[in-house]
């Protein structure tokens, strides 16, 4: 099996198997509902999937839940790799997700509008 298809195959199943809260912010995301973003989901950036990109801005939204504390050692070397590689990270939790959407997509677009100041010569 190619390589490429066995990075879809990897990706589509975090997507089947996703939690309540990226499901739900996928729904505010998908179609460029962020002002016009591009934001893809279960995304591969070299060895490892991210929740959510924009490519387009270079930034990596990763939700965090309970299990993001028993595994700090692996956040910290993926948030170096993301980080050698342009990518800056905004990590909302789970329960903000369910509980303050407008102020995660007002923290999610600051951030994308950061990024694009800073790059625009």
């Amino acid at each position: 099996m190619k390589l490429r298809s066995l990075k879809i195959m990897r990706a589509r199943h975090p997507r089947k198997s996703s939690t309540d809260a990226e499901k739900t912010l996928w729904q505010d995301l998908r179609s460029r509902q962020l002002f016009g973003h591009r934001l893809k989901c279960q995304h591969p950036i070299g060895n490892y999937f991210v929740d959510f990109v924009c490519l387009e801005s270079n930034l990596v939204v990763e939700l965090d839940g309970g299990q993001h504390l028993e595994s700090s050692e692996y956040d910290a070397a993926r948030a170096a790799y993301l980080g050698n590689r342009g990518f800056s990270i905004v990590r909302p939790w789970n329960n903000q997700v369910l509980n303050e959407m407008d102020g995660v997509k007002e923290s999610i677009l600051l951030a994308l509008n950061s990024v694009a100041k800073e790059t625009k010569p």
